[in-house]
């Protein structure tokens, strides 16, 4: 992957540079070495923050994280966009192995399943003609030929899908780790691209904002 480093108010130290490679080499072995990504270092007074956006062809994951310590911070952004990275890497797996099982479910059913349901009303009614016309019976005995019987499939289907299990993943992507006002929580929540973001005011009040699917932005205050 091509790294690229923005260093705002701190210096992009080698270590910091061997720190954030090691990090994407395992997330390349889950996406593949396609792809770029841009690591933003940025000091601001006591606070130490972390941004790491990796774009591919079909693709981008984006995350942030601070911490009191350049270290601590890379370290977190990097785990964090290693779980992104290994969420969808399920996600693309299971919709791969759900598509193959639907292929080999129609490749094993039964042939008989192909004669257009025309055919099928069409024997059928020939069959019942044939037992209710007695003559035409008792001529083809006499000729000793015996009309076969049509075979009728008969198929039954579940009343209900059985709903898969869900998978959860631990991030505190969603969380601020300071508190902030409910303008910047808002962009914080816009930047990191979440639907669900926790946060406290200044005054320690536990705030949850939810983007309903109507795209409004929806503030619940933690009792």
């Amino acid at each position: 992957m091509n790294v690229d480093y923005t260093g705002r108010q701190t210096t992009i130290t080698k270590k910091l540079k061997t720190q954030t490679e090691a990090g994407l080499e395992r997330i390349a072995r889950l996406l593949g070495d396609a792809g770029s990504v841009h690591v933003v270092l940025a000091t601001e007074k006591y606070r130490q923050t972390a941004e790491i956006t990796l774009q591919t062809r079909h693709l981008k994951l984006v995350t942030a994280c601070e911490a009191t310590d350049m270290e601590q911070a890379l370290r977190d952004a990097l785990a964090a966009i290693e779980k992104q990275a290994i969420r969808h890497k399920k996600k693309s797996t299971t919709l791969k192995r759900n598509a193959k099982e639907g292929v080999r479910e129609v490749a094993l059913a039964d042939p008989a399943d192909a004669v257009p349901l025309k055919v099928k009303k069409l024997a059928r009614l020939a069959a019942v003609k044939n037992g209710m016309n007695g003559a035409g019976t008792n001529g083809a005995a006499k000729n000793g030929t015996a009309r076969k019987a049509v075979p009728m499939l008969v198929h039954s289907f579940p009343s209900e899908t059985p709903l898969r299990e869900p998978h959860l993943v631990r991030s505190n992507d969603g969380v601020a780790l300071r508190p902030m006002s409910l303008e910047e929580a808002v962009k914080e929540a816009e930047f990191r691209d979440r639907e669900v973001f926790v946060f406290r005011d200044h005054a320690g009040q536990a705030m949850v904002i939810h983007r309903k699917r109507d795209g409004k932005m929806e503030l619940i205050e933690v009792p």
